[in-house]
């Protein structure tokens, strides 16, 4: 008990505007965190207190509590990069789930979305893991394999159908024995997999795999966006 009161509460930023949103974002936070894990608190704010400098780790942003939308996204990344975000927007919209994780989140939520699925995303998202439908993470992965620059231990590297499938469990936070059941295969397979995939893009663990799979393939549509944008300035 004394270990659990000495883990370091993980402050969550709530920007919401509509009030039935925030009471159910609030009710995330009344569980008792789980033995082991840092307990949940929540900070409630604006999308000013956030760019002034509020202190909190992660973020969870309605993205209908701001006319801004994505441009607000992206004004947090700019000002505040070390904050992991969460934003919650409208069912179905992949294109926009899509911009929101270009313009910086690291989760996205429907608005149907319930406090368990809240929960479930803020924990993916601070175990350094992304949460997004699978069939966007496969996208992603797509897109990391067409990355033309050095930035992997080498260039272009091919992954085995099998490596794609563990790295896709990997982006949504499996662990080597879940992705083992999913797969049918040993977990023993599984290691020897991941550990294939950290070589090949000159990482030392998981949590890093992830990230630079991730960060890769939304660098890589970063600047297709940007080649769409100058073409149609041109024209």
């Amino acid at each position: 008990m004394s270990s659990m009161r000495n883990l370091k509460p993980i402050r969550v930023g709530l920007v919401a505007d509509e009030p039935i949103r925030m009471e159910g974002l609030l009710s995330i936070f009344e569980d008792q965190a789980a033995a082991g894990q840092a307990p949940l608190q929540a900070v409630i704010c604006t999308l000013d207190d956030v760019l002034l400098g509020v202190q909190v780790e992660y973020l969870i942003l309605d993205l209908n509590a701001s006319s801004s939308g994505l441009e607000a996204l992206e004004a947090i990344r700019r000002s505040r990069p070390a904050i992991r975000m969460i934003v919650i927007g409208p069912e179905g919209n992949d294109e926009l789930v899509m911009e929101s994780i270009i313009a910086g989140a690291r989760g996205y939520l429907d608005s149907a979305a319930g406090p368990q699925a809240v929960r479930q995303a803020i924990e993916v998202v601070t175990s350094g893991s992304i949460w997004a439908p699978r069939r966007l993470l496969s996208k992603l992965i797509d897109r990391l394999l067409s990355v033309p620059e050095g930035n992997l231990a080498s260039s272009n590297p091919y992954l085995t159908v099998r490596e794609r499938q563990v790295l896709e469990l990997i982006l949504l936070a499996r662990s080597n024995r879940e992705i083992a059941r999913h797969l049918g295969i040993e977990e023993r397979t599984v290691k020897a997999h991941v550990g294939s995939l950290m070589r090949k893009t000159g990482v030392d663990n998981r949590i890093e795999l992830s990230m630079r799979a991730m960060n890769l393939a939304l660098g890589q549509q970063s600047r297709v966006e940007q080649r769409r944008e100058t073409v149609s300035s041109r024209h």
